[in-house]
């Protein structure tokens, strides 16, 4: 289970808490499949951790995605809650 991430410095305070946990996991999973597909998490050919390295790196990577949205992210969170609250007003 992903804990719920506004207790973390966001991009600005929104009326729809619950709006923007999704648009910051969203952006949380977004940024690991960017850190998976640069190459974080890779076994290293010489010295790596067998195969239990392999099964346990996803996580890893979904927590270093999810304290780079605690940090501040990249921005995305935003423009994904924004995209979300005007679809949801529809």
């Amino acid at each position: 289970m992903i804990p719920p991430l506004l207790a973390s410095p966001v991009p600005a305070v929104s009326p729809d808490p619950p709006l923007m946990d999704v648009a910051l996991k969203l952006e949380a999973s977004f940024l690991a499949e960017m850190l998976q597909s640069a190459g974080l998490g890779k076994t290293s050919e010489s010295f790596g951790g067998g195969a239990g390295e392999d099964q346990f790196s996803s996580f890893l990577i979904q927590e270093q995605a999810l304290h780079i949205v605690k940090g501040g992210g990249i921005g995305l969170a935003q423009t994904l809650f924004d995209a979300l609250k005007e679809r949801s007003n529809d």
